[in-house]
C-alpha cells in the first residue's frame, strides 16, 4: 500500500478532478499533500508548514505517522 492510498483511506487527504485538478489534497482544503513534503525539503521544515497552515496540525502529525509506519514495515520486510 503506498503512503498516499493510506492516507487517503483513513481520510486524512482525498483526490477530486473538481479540487485542484484532481490533486491529492487535505480532506477540507485546497492545500496539496505536495506542499506539506516540499516545507519538509525547505529550511524551514515542518516548524514553517504548521505554522503557515495551523489548522492541518493534526492532520500533519497522522501524515508523519502513517509514512513512519509504512517505513517501519518496509524495512521489516528487507
Amino acid at each position: 500500500m503506498t503512503l498516499n492510498n493510506l492516507l487517503e483511506t483513513q481520510g486524512i487527504i482525498h483526490s477530486d478532478p473538481e479540487i485542484m485538478s484532481g490533486v491529492p489534497v487535505f480532506v477540507g482544503t485546497r492545500v496539496p499533500l505536495q506542499t506539506f513534503f516540499d516545507y519538509l525539503e525547505g529550511e524551514g521544515g515542518l516548524a514553517e508548514f504548521i505554522n503557515d497552515f495551523p489548522y492541518l496540525e493534526a492532520q500533519t502529525m497522522k501524515v508523519l505517522e502513517n509514512a513512519a509506519k509504512l517505513i517501519i514495515a518496509q524495512e521489516r520486510c528487507a
